[in-house]
């Protein structure tokens, strides 16, 4: 990952562990069902956020960088593990 985006994604993951501490204190201190529910949603969103951050990342220089190779077998092998990884982004 470049130094650019490693830096994004660990300033959005840190947001996302204070989200997630507060999900663990309203927990704690009972607070309503939906507005716990809520919450988790806006942590799954964050999450989804990143995920799409790393992904445009990999296309960008690790997808890109096996093409520019000309190397066929680096380009397939590149490409079935850019569908494998939008496939489990997508379950």
């Amino acid at each position: 990952m470049r130094d650019a985006a490693k830096s994004e994604v660990l300033g959005r993951l840190r947001r996302i562990e204070g989200q997630v501490g507060g999900l663990l204190r309203m927990v704690e201190e009972d607070r309503y069902c939906v507005e716990v529910l809520t919450q988790i949603d806006a942590v799954r969103a964050a999450l989804h956020r990143v995920s799409e951050h790393v992904l445009r990342d990999h296309v960008s220089h690790c997808v890109a960088d096996a093409f520019a190779t000309g190397d066929p077998l680096e380009q397939r092998r590149k490409v079935e593990e850019l569908i494998a990884a939008v496939g489990k982004m997508t379950r």
